[in-house]
C-alpha cells in the first residue's frame, strides 16, 4: 500500500486536533518572521554549522505565547489563521516551512510535544555527543548513515564509531565529493538509497520534512527494512504526532 505524504498525514492530524480543541472556527494571527543567526544558535565555538554559513535560516511561529521553529532555505513571512494555515498548499518550501513551524508551536501550545526551540552557544556540540552516544548505547558499533550534514553530529559519530562506519549524503554542492571528519559525503540527489541500504542506522535530519525529500527517504528505509531515526527541532511536531524516533538532546 502506497504510503501517504508525511506532512499530509501530520496536517490531517493537526485538523482533527483544532477541531476537537474548538480552534478550527478561532481566528488566530499566527505570525513567522526570520530569526537572526544569534537568536537562532546564539553564539557556539564552531563555526561550520549551516546557519552560520548561511545555507538555511531559522524560522520561528509564535502562537499564544508558545513557539515552534523550522529550518528551511526559502524563509517566508505569514500572518493568518490556523484554518488559513491548514488549507495551504503544501507544494513549495516556503508553504511546507510555515506549516511544520506552526505545527510546532500548536503542538507547544496544547502541552502534545517538547523541544520546539533550537539550542543555543555549546548546547549543540552536547547534544552532537549525546546522540552519538544514544546510538552507541542503543545499537552498539554499527554503521551510521547521516542524511544532511550537521557538522558536529558527524564529527560525534565518526569519534564514536569510527570513520569507516560513517557516511553522509547532502545536498550542498560545496560538501558532495569531500571528506568530512574522514567521513565521505555523497551526493544526497542520487546516492541517498545507497546510503541507506549501505548503513545500519539511517539518521535524517528533519529539515528533509521542509525541502520535500523525506517521503522517499521513508519509503527507502522502509523497503530496506529499517528504522528511521530523525534529527532537529524541525521535526518536533511531527514526530510526536506520527510515532517517529527523534534525537534531539538540548533544545528549548
Amino acid at each position: 500500500m502506497a504510503l501517504k505524504p508525511v506532512n499530509e498525514e501530520a496536517r490531517e492530524k493537526l485538523q482533527a486536533i483544532i477541531t476537537d480543541r474548538g480552534l478550527g472556527d478561532e481566528v488566530v494571527q499566527v505570525t513567522i518572521g526570520t530569526l537572526s543567526v544569534k537568536q537562532a544558535i546564539g553564539t557556539p565555538s564552531r563555526q561550520d554549522f549551516p546557519l552560520l554559513e548561511g545555507k538555511e535560516v531559522m524560522i520561528e511561529a509564535e502562537f499564544h505565547g508558545s513557539f515552534g521553529q523550522a529550518f528551511t532555505d526559502r524563509p517566508h513571512d505569514f500572518a493568518g489563521s490556523l484554518n488559513d494555515v491548514i488549507n495551504l498548499s503544501l507544494n513549495t518550501n516556503e508553504n511546507r516551512g510555515i506549516f511544520i513551524a506552526t505545527l510546532n508551536t500548536v503542538m507547544a501550545h496544547l502541552g502534545m510535544a517538547t523541544g520546539m526551540r533550537h539550542c543555543h552557544d555549546e548546547e549543540p556540540e552536547e547534544c552532537a555527543r549525546q546522540i552519538a552516544r544514544h546510538i552507541l548505547d542503543e545499537s552498539g558499533r554499527v554503521k551510521v548513515g547521516m542524511v544532511g550534514l550537521q557538522p558536529a553530529i558527524l564529527e560525534n559519530l565518526v569519534n564514536t564509531f569510527d570513520e569507516a562506519n560513517v557516511r553522509c549524503t547532502d545536498l550542498n554542492p560545496n560538501n558532495i565529493g569531500s571528506r568530512k571528519y574522514g567521513a565521505e559525503i555523497w551526493d544526497g540527489r542520487t546516492e541517498t538509497a545507497k546510503l541507506i541500504e549501505w548503513c545500519d542506522i539511517p539518521l535524517v535530519t528533519s529539515s528533509t520534512l521542509v525541502n520535500n525529500t523525506f517521503d522517499d527517504i521513508r519509503k527507502e528505509v522502509i523497503s530496506q527494512g529499517k528504522r528511521l531515526i530523525v534529527f532537529g527541532v524541525t521535526g518536533a511536531g511531527v514526530s510526536a504526532l506520527l510515532g517517529l524516533k527523534r534525537l534531539c538532546f538540548q533544545p528549548h
